[in-house]
């Protein structure tokens, strides 16, 4: 597809810029714009931006399909405005070998709408217990994690960072200490918790594992990414172990930065884990982002069915979707409200996690990847869980109003979704 992408506002080099982008052949190609041949789409009044990228999605294929599909999973990224995501690896087979991994591979090359970067498992089924055959996987994964839980073992997990820096990968940490989770916990261990007579989640069970990961990146010298932090306790310890020159980044979700467990009500789409915290820790985690401690905003994208999220705080899955309600979100809560800057959210979400995780774009010039967002800053509407892409529906956003959306997303050159403001303004 040849496109002609006129009047728009393109965010380049940490700023804005108004300029035509011209695409053909999945490149962005020379600013001398040609007409003939190429599609005209007007976006006065539209930001362009690199393709969101979302290190931390659940695709649940194969072995949960019904929760999510790779196609109706990259659906949903497409109307987010993601062009690459990462997808974790608590799936049935669990990719923790060659074998089990290419299943994943073909799925993904038969039904993906936008770029997908598999994780490998760290321990073979995620049971902490023995190394995956993570050698097997390497060239093929955006690195390893045991997402869903924490490595227990700090014997298992220093051999895994010692393996992983000999494949020049990262782990990618859930990060839990289970023996300081109170058995049936539910939400953060705080007021509100308490008030209410819910079991409540210890921050330390997050933050303690933290500090024991970065020990062993002093030992091992291995590359060391946090999946959801949530706390302010492990933002001080990721923000000295920057300062000392550790190769450590960390990602938090919109959830954690716009919300605290006063927000919470009773119903499974609040619950997640790690839970939503308390206002400083909120708190924590923006100034985390303003200062470039926290690296990526990752949704942790967890759908689940509705039965299995109607039971309450207590008694739901754990997990939420966030892929088609980041933006807004964000963009709403912390850009318009003047907390932080438009750039810093932006380099969360297109650059920083591509510079981390070596994937191709983040550039919106002449022979990048044509993989880009176009965005409408000024699009109130209110988020309708009933109208996602996801076959998931349980988000804690239902019914906010927010003032931006995605307008368009174009992958590998091509529409992947689109929702301008009229018909004529893709034809």
């Amino acid at each position: 597809m040849s496109l002609l992408l006129k009047g728009g506002t393109v965010f380049l080099n940490g700023g804005f810029q108004n300029m035509d982008l011209a695409i053909d052949q999945g490149r962005i190609v020379s600013s001398s714009l040609p007409t003939e041949g190429f599609s005209v789409i007007e976006l006065h009044n539209h930001l362009i931006v690199p393709g969101f990228v979302d290190v931390h999605v659940h695709l649940r294929e194969p072995g949960f399909s019904y929760k999510e599909t790779i196609f109706s999973g990259t659906s949903a990224a497409a109307a987010g405005g993601y062009t690459a995501v990462c997808s974790m690896p608590n799936l049935k087979p669990v990719p923790d070998d060659g074998a089990n991994l290419q299943v994943q591979l073909d799925l993904i090359r038969k039904n993906a709408k936008v770029h997908v970067y598999p994780y490998g498992a760290i321990t073979r089924g995620e049971k902490g217990e023995e190394l995956a055959d993570m050698a097997a996987m390497a060239p093929h994964v955006a690195g390893f994690s045991d997402d869903g839980r924490g490595v227990q073992s700090r014997e298992m997990m220093r051999s895994a960072m010692l393996l992983a820096k000999s494949l020049d990968k990262p782990i990618v940490a859930h990060s839990e200490d289970e023996s300081l989770l109170t058995k049936g916990w539910a939400i953060h261990d705080g007021e509100f918790a308490r008030r209410n007579g819910f079991p409540g989640n210890d921050p330390a069970s997050e933050w303690k594992q933290v500090e024991r990961d970065i020990q062993l990146v002093r030992e091992t010298g291995c590359q060391y990414h946090v999946c959801h932090i949530s706390t302010k306790e492990t933002v001080a310890l990721i923000r000295a172990a920057k300062a000392e020159g550790l190769p450590v980044t960390c990602e938090t979700g919109p959830h954690y930065l716009v919300m605290c467990d006063e927000d919470l009500l009773d119903e499974g789409r609040f619950k997640m884990n790690p839970p939503i915290r308390s206002a400083e820790d909120r708190d924590a985690l923006v100034a985390g982002l303003l200062d470039g401690t926290v690296d990526c905003i990752a949704t942790d994208h967890a759908p689940h069915s509705a039965e299995e999220k109607s039971k309450g705080l207590r008694g739901s899955l754990n997990g939420i979707v966030g892929l088609e309600t980041a933006f807004p979100i964000l963009y709403t809560n912390l850009v318009e409200t003047g907390i932080v800057p438009l750039e810093t959210v932006l380099n969360a979400l297109c650059v920083t996690p591509r510079k981390i995780f070596g994937l191709p774009g983040g550039e919106l010039t002449e022979g990048q990847p044509a993989d880009l967002t176009v965005l409408d800053l000024n699009r109130p509407h209110v988020i309708d869980s009933q109208t996602f892409r996801s076959l998931g529906r349980a988000t804690p956003f239902d019914g906010w109003g927010v003032s931006a959306a995605v307008a368009m997303t174009v992958c590998g050159g091509e529409i992947v979704y689109h929702d301008l403001n009229t018909q004529e303004d893709i034809l």
